[in-house]
């Protein structure tokens, strides 16, 4: 079987070597953040360091390099995502702004009798400009059900298409629970009722290759900061003609070809969906970081990660009172638990005290806590860079938790 050198994986990032109170750093919210390889902080070292200067039409030589760096980077998220084409890969603030800006296009083209459909799992990111776009076009919006363990209930979904939906969201991955999604399956159904499907990818382009050709999906978006890249920076993709027709949202420099005092003609792709000076540091480290990650062995880091929620998913059923919320079959290496007689925020501030970072609350999915009758969650999420013996020490930490909580 394929395996990972854990500890030259881990040599490689200088946060995972520090302390946290005088404790050894065990890091488990990678749900939330990646922690960055130093690889990539030396590409944005080295960007402001040698040639740091606004990309596109500079008549100087740091122009040029700054270009030819920002620009390769979109070429390697290009190939890493298998898209048809570098122009489908548009670069944003994040997996938020990636869903804003198709949220805001089809705003404008939806109206009354139109339908949307997203599912109970959502981000708010994923959740809220659907909202927004059906109260604006007067369109409705439709919510697929879960099942109790965290999985989608197929046939309820399949129920909601018709031949008045015109899109249909949904996480690659549940963020809250783990719960990863048929997306070619789910695609496939959305499109024989002749719907758009964008995929909200932030929790899903960390845990292995993403084909967007293979998935056919319409749009794909995600976070470089998930995928051990800088915070700030995201893509979306999607199909080159759909691009090259969807109405702009920010507008201003850069993503206009000529301009008059009363009209302005758009720029092409990828140009015409990138308003304003772009987060060039940000791409750089993005193309980095998936540089770096594309190299690993991805069939070992599923087993990796796999592993290690296998052991977490064990050690729990040995804690009295702790209630795992998210057992679908299909999981990444995210665990969502509850615990008699502790609320999640002093579970993760007593584990914080032993030096285990995890994450607790509603996670950015309230509705999806409110239908699972959970106030709020406390949430450990595993990377490439965790070992077993970090899950020792988690169960161990929640151990001393439960004696505190007494």
């Amino acid at each position: 079987m394929p395996s990972l050198d854990i500890k030259a994986l881990r040599e490689q990032f200088p946060v995972l070597s520090r302390e946290v109170d005088g404790k050894p750093l065990v890091y488990l919210d990678n749900a939330a953040t990646t922690q960055k390889p130093q690889c990539v902080i030396d590409s944005l070292v080295d960007y402001y360091s040698t040639c740091n200067s606004n990309v596109h039409r500079g008549a100087h030589k740091l122009a040029d390099e700054a270009t030819q760096r920002y620009e390769g980077a979109r070429d390697i998220v290009a190939g890493f995502i298998n898209a048809a084409a570098r122009e489908e890969v548009i670069w944003t603030s994040g997996t938020t702004e990636s869903i804003n800006m198709v949220a805001n296009g089809l705003a404008q083209m939806l109206k009354a009798g139109d339908e949307v459909v997203v599912t109970e799992m959502e981000h708010h990111a994923n959740l809220v400009p659907w909202q927004q776009a059906c109260k604006r076009s007067g369109a409705t919006l439709k919510i697929a059900p879960i099942f109790d363990d965290g999985s989608l209930d197929l046939e309820a979904f399949k129920s909601l298409l018709n031949s008045n939906t015109r899109l249909v969201a949904f996480p690659h991955v549940s963020n809250s629970l783990g719960t990863v999604n048929p997306v070619a399956e789910l695609t496939a159904l959305a499109k024989q009722a002749g719907a758009l499907v964008l995929v909200d990818g932030a929790q899903g382009v960390a845990h292995g290759n993403v084909d967007v050709q293979a998935l056919g999906c319409d749009f794909y978006a995600f976070s470089g900061h998930k995928i051990f890249g800088p915070t700030g920076i995201g893509v979306l993709w999607g199909r080159q003609e759909l691009l090259a027709e969807w109405p702009v949202w920010i507008t201003g420099g850069e993503m206009i070809a000529t301009v008059t005092y009363q009209d302005a003609i758009w720029n092409q792709l990828p140009y015409r969906l990138e308003a304003g000076t772009p987060h060039i540091a940000g791409a750089i480290g993005l193309g980095e970081a998936v540089r770096w990650f594309s190299q690993l062995d991805m069939v070992a880091v599923a087993a990796h990660e796999q592993a290690l929620l296998q052991k977490a998913t064990e050690l729990a059923a040995s804690i009295e009172g702790l209630k795992l919320i998210g057992t679908a079959k299909h999981k990444v290496g995210v665990l969502s638990f509850v615990m008699a007689g502790g609320h999640p925020a002093d579970i993760g501030f007593l584990l914080d005290r032993q030096g285990i970072a995890i994450r607790t609350g509603h996670h950015c999915a309230e509705p999806l806590m409110n239908r699972l009758g959970v106030p709020g969650t406390a949430r450990a999420s595993f990377s490439i860079y965790n070992t077993l013996e970090e899950v020792d020490v988690l169960f161990e930490g929640l151990r001393k938790v439960q004696m505190m909580l007494a």
